[in-house]
C-alpha cells in the first residue's frame, strides 16, 4: 500500500505568491529572515515599553510622596514618646497571672463556630 507523499500539494498559482517566495528564501537565509526580525522586535519592544514602566514607577513614587507630605502636615504630632524602661515598668505593674479568657461578642445571627455539634 503506498504511503502519503511527504511533500504537500501546491498549485502553480501558489509558487508566485509572496509566501512561497518567503519560504524559498527562508531555507537559504534562516537567520536573516527569521532570527534577525525576531531579535529586532524584542529590542524595539523593550525600547518602547521603557517609558511605560517609568510612568508606573513615577505614579508609585507620587503615592509615597503624598503620604510623606501628610506626615509633614502633622500626623505625627500628639503621639506619645516610647521609652523602653517606661514600657517595661508599665507591663510589670499589670497583673499577668490572673486573667480570664473571654469570647468576643457575636452579632445577632452570626455563627458561634463551636467545636461541638448543636443538639
Amino acid at each position: 500500500m503506498p504511503t502519503f507523499q511527504s511533500k504537500p500539494f501546491r498549485s502553480s498559482a501558489w509558487e508566485s505568491t509572496v509566501a512561497a517566495k518567503y519560504r524559498r528564501h527562508l531555507k537559504r537565509h534562516p537567520f536573516a529572515l527569521f532570527g534577525l526580525p525576531f531579535i529586532l522586535t524584542m529590542l524595539a519592544g523593550a525600547f518602547f515599553l521603557t517609558p511605560a514602566q517609568a510612568l508606573r514607577y513615577e505614579r508609585h513614587d507620587r503615592k509615597v510622596r503624598k503620604m510623606s507630605q501628610e506626615e509633614a502636615m502633622g500626623l505625627r504630632e500628639g503621639r506619645r514618646e516610647v521609652d523602653m524602661n517606661e514600657e517595661y515598668y508599665r507591663l510589670m505593674a499589670k497583673d499577668l497571672d490572673s486573667w480570664e479568657q473571654k469570647r468576643v461578642e457575636r452579632l445577632p445571627g452570626e455563627s458561634e463556630n463551636l467545636w461541638e455539634r448543636p443538639k
